[in-house]
């Protein structure tokens, strides 16, 4: 690839409890301009030994230059992680921009997981060119969430937290539970439609966009869920962590 269209691709990192995932991202496309690759997260998933997986598929990589974006699944204020229960606790509290910037020598962005999705799903996907306010809900092991009031994004919008009738929604609504409990896909969108509908009370939201693993078979769920806001299926699936983990480091990098 030359040097002019190398300019516009940057490394994105997707940082999960189960898996870490990174990629080159052209960041005009969202396509990778080569194969991802992926590890499974160790057991003991410190910031150190993070860091130096992270630093193994940058040197896979030494033709992507510039910062990298990476995806933190927890709170995350000004680079510092904050609750972050499904990845090893000596993160909590950890400067994470900062000692993955000393620990890579190069520029690091950090980011909550959810957020990157919603970023690349307003910047290359299904809420490209929409106004007002966006809700973007990752289902999987839990639910992650991203508002985006007119292609901007506000950090930190963890809605699969709220408590729905005694019940935190994640652990009655999210994929992990319909896997579990084994509900027929009409079972599970009564659920989603009383999360949903919950939703739409508080914010008064103009789009849904569900993503996550599951959004591959949205034919089968969404057009089930009663509820009056439209929603619509992710573009970018299960690429939107990396995807939004670089536009995020370029944009930055910008200011």
């Amino acid at each position: 690839m030359d040097d002019e269209r190398m300019s516009d691709v940057r490394f994105g990192i997707d940082f999960g409890g189960t898996g870490i995932k990174g990629a080159p991202v052209d960041l005009s496309t969202g396509e990778f301009v080569a194969k991802r690759t992926r590890i499974p997260t160790p057991k003991e998933s410190t910031p150190q030994v993070v860091a130096e997986i992270f630093a193994r598929m940058l040197d896979e990589h030494p033709q992507v230059e510039g910062p990298v974006g990476v995806t933190i699944p927890g709170i995350i204020r000004r680079g510092v992680v904050g609750l972050a229960p499904n990845i090893h606790p000596s993160w909590q509290g950890v400067d994470a921009g900062t000692l993955l910037t000393e620990a890579l020598g190069r520029e690091v962005h950090v980011v909550n997981d959810a957020d990157a999705a919603g970023l690349a799903e307003v910047t290359l996907g299904a809420a490209r060119g929409r106004t007002g306010l966006v809700l973007v809900t990752t289902l999987g092991t839990g639910i992650g969430s991203a508002a985006l009031f007119d292609g901007r994004l506000v950090p930190n919008f963890e809605l699969g937290h709220l408590e729905i009738g005694n019940r935190v929604a994640e652990r009655w609504a999210a994929t992990s539970v319909r896997e579990r409990e084994e509900l027929s896909w009409e079972e599970w969108a009564a659920r989603l439609t009383t999360y949903y509908r919950h939703l739409e009370r508080l914010f008064s939201p103009d789009l849904f966009v569900v993503g996550g693993g599951v959004s591959k078979s949205s034919e089968e769920f969404l057009p089930l869920i009663d509820i009056a806001t439209e929603i619509v299926p992710a573009h970018l699936k299960n690429k939107a962590g990396i995807v939004g983990a670089a536009l995020l480091s370029a944009k930055t990098a910008r200011g």
